[in-house]
């Protein structure tokens, strides 16, 4: 296979979806994650009145186990709840449900976890769902250890830790590895023109509350 390195931009979406196709082969709840036009094509497939039919409402679209983790609101709370909204939809809320009680069995299975705990885990997310629909679900206290421990470390983390983790000096870039790709002379100046604007200059800025002078960005080579 072609090297990341080497691809052009046109030659991508074939080699993505090579990847996709051999990281869905691993498992079947690798196959759950990366089949979501699948999925709605099955959902499509029941009849009318076979699944509940909430509110049309903006819901996650993609709403499995992976796309779920700690996120912080604005006054400093941290609570486990989606965060990848990247196929977000109006649609029906049951689809959600159904996409992240299908992903826990399926992850469950694929841990060769007996029958009655994907039982219990299925359970858990019906009254989970209920409790939040009642307004009365549990607080961060009451809930699991191992949500209490996610929510610890993630308070925990900075960016800094994320730099340690993925930078390999003190040069501020990241290493290509297998999951970034080559930028083209086109692209690189796209994402130059686009640091300019000021819409872009403010968000990067309002981060950690610098002023505009001081952002300065350099488009330096990767790899």
């Amino acid at each position: 296979m072609t090297s990341q390195k080497s691809l052009r931009p046109a030659e991508r979406v074939q080699a993505l979806r090579l990847r996709q196709t051999l990281k869905m082969a691993r498992s079947a709840h690798a196959y759950v994650r990366g089949s979501t036009v699948a999925f709605y094509e099955w959902l499509e497939q029941q009849k009318r009145g076979t699944l509940p039919e909430g509110p049309a409402i903006w819901i996650c679209g993609d709403c499995h186990a992976g796309n779920l983790g700690p996120v912080a609101a604005l006054d400093g709370r941290i609570d486990i709840q989606i965060r990848d909204l990247d196929q977000t939809v109006i649609g029906n809320p049951a689809h959600d449900i159904i996409r992240l009680a299908l992903s826990l069995a399926t992850a469950s299975r694929g841990s060769d976890l007996p029958g009655v705990t994907t039982a219990h885990i299925l359970e858990q997310v019906i009254e989970g769902y209920q409790a939040a629909l009642r307004q009365d679900a549990d607080s961060i206290d009451d809930a699991p250890k191992s949500v209490q421990v996610v929510i610890k470390r993630s308070v925990e983390r900075s960016w800094k830790h994320l730099a340690k983790e993925r930078l390999e000096n003190q040069k501020p870039t990241i290493p290509l590895g297998s999951k970034f790709w080559a930028l083209s002379r086109t692209e690189r100046a796209a994402i130059a023109e686009l640091f300019q604007t000021p819409t872009l200059r403010h968000l990067a800025t309002s981060l950690r509350s610098r002023d505009d002078p001081r952002l300065r960005c350099s488009m330096r080579p990767i790899g």
